[in-house]
């Protein structure tokens, strides 16, 4: 079978640099397209030389049309109106379109669920197994426990961050509210500032930390009278995200059009 030709969006970004390190790791997949938004400097220059090394005879583009015609997979850890577009666009050639990105609306993901009847699309909070172990794991607890056991995420993030809660909480939060057989959006608590009141029973809280270089860190506290229960998952290396992306994009060849997630990939939906 012949590598899997792959186009990365963003690639300036520090997710953008991991995902080119991951393709050009696997045997499975080469790259054969990078983009950037308009007006960057790296549009027009070989990318392996924009990132200060060797040529890799790839040249940064500012339109993903011509990089998706000659792949079979997008990897997008963007922004949401860029991850809209990039839809359409991956829709259109048929690639597998895997994404990121995070802080994504209502508007937006309908808009992707409308371009998955014509390709694939493997959109995850967190591509690394840890966190979706982690994530099958919370709505196991969730579904053990009653609603006297209130649930509390807590997330630490770097300080460049700019969404909050993360993809990652939210996604955490799906599955404890999954487990409890209601959508977040009914037993979402609201963000706690100033006299709140007591706390809502069988809610789900949230709790975002911002600092210095801090990867990701993730805890699901079940909290109830006289007890608790933690599961928690720390992430030291940007690689372990990459390295999922590229299993999806591998995975989503042999596929149907769909929306499908990291627990699908892993095998643990």
């Amino acid at each position: 079978m012949s590598a899997i030709p792959v186009t990365i969006v963003g690639a300036s970004g520090h997710m953008g640099r991991m995902l080119i390190a991951a393709v050009l790791a696997d045997a499975a997949t080469t790259l054969v397209g990078a983009t950037e938004r308009p007006g960057h400097d790296w549009i027009g220059r070989d990318l392996g030389e924009a990132m200060g090394g060797a040529a890799l005879g790839v040249t940064v583009e500012d339109d993903l049309l011509e990089p998706a015609a000659r792949s079979r997979a997008i990897l997008d850890f963007t922004s949401p109106a860029a991850t809209r577009l990039h839809g359409t666009i991956a829709a259109q050639a048929r690639c597998v379109h895997v994404i990121g990105t995070t802080g994504l609306d209502e508007a937006d993901l309908a808009h992707l669920s409308a371009v998955a009847r014509h390709a694939v699309v493997v959109r995850a909070g967190n591509m690394s197994l840890g966190v979706n172990l982690l994530t099958v794991l919370t709505r196991k607890v969730a579904q053990a426990l009653d609603a006297d056991w209130d649930i509390e995420i807590v997330e630490m993030h770097h300080n460049r961050k700019v969404d909050a809660p993360s993809g990652t909480a939210l996604m955490l939060g799906e599955a404890a509210a999954a487990g409890r057989g209601a959508p977040l959006a009914q037993l979402r608590e609201p963000v706690r500032d100033g006299i709140t009141g007591p706390r809502a029973r069988g809610g789900i809280g949230f709790a975002a930390l911002r600092g210095g270089d801090v990867v990701g860190e993730h805890e699901v506290i079940f909290a109830a009278g006289g007890e608790r229960i933690a599961l928690k998952h720390i992430a030291t290396d940007r690689t372990v995200f990459a390295r999922g992306a590229v299993k999806a994009a591998i995975w989503g060849q042999d596929q149907a059009p769909g929306e499908y997630d990291m627990l699908d990939v892993l095998g643990l939906g």
